[in-house]
């Protein structure tokens, strides 16, 4: 897929009250601004019939967590853009892939990144399986692989401050109530 530019800071982000109810849009750069503004996210987690997690590691340019190691692909919806659509949009964008998916949860959290910025996204989970390989948008992404579940716990145990806030807050979640269900993906 190469190199081709798909996150923009003047793209409309939907901002939400607690109850996922729109209240008005904003650039995505202002709703990273400071503490953040809450806004619609998705987090999307693709899993190949070994039952391998694919992970990525964000790109370097990322203004937050850039190099930070992530689940397989995560965004925002647009303005006018429902979740069906942004999530496929983005898999297209960033991995080039085209997954069924389905929806776990929803969840509200506020991460700070140093100095640059905040998350503070109403984000919505989705898991998919998949075994093409990706082609990976490497404007997007510094690096990627296929991890098993216990592989993975143990690099959270060992490193956990090599992966992404809102990626390890899922991953507690999907691993404790989830795992039947992708299994029988």
């Amino acid at each position: 897929m190469a190199n081709n530019i798909v996150s923009f800071d003047d793209e409309k982000l939907i901002l939400v009250d607690d109850n996922d109810n729109e209240i008005g849009y904003e650039t995505k750069d202002a709703c990273h601004n400071g503490q953040g503004i809450l806004h619609r996210a998705f987090s999307i987690f693709i899993f190949n019939n070994n039952n391998e997690l694919l992970i990525q590691q964000r790109h370097n340019s990322k203004r937050l967590w850039g190099s930070f190691w992530s689940n397989s692909c995560c965004s925002h919806p647009r303005k006018g853009e429902s979740y069906p659509v942004a999530t496929k949009r983005r898999l297209k964008e960033e991995l080039g892939l085209d997954v069924n998916l389905l929806y776990l949860f929803r969840f509200q959290y506020q991460a700070s990144f140093e100095d640059k910025g905040s998350e503070n996204e109403l984000c919505s989970v989705y898991v998919g399986k998949s075994n093409n390989l990706p082609e990976i948008n490497e404007t997007e992404i510094e690096n990627w692989k296929y991890i098993t579940v216990a592989n993975l716990n143990r690099e959270l145990l060992t490193n956990p401050a090599g992966f992404t806030p809102w990626f390890k807050m899922e991953w507690e979640r999907i691993t404790r109530e989830y795992m039947g269900e992708i299994y029988a993906l």
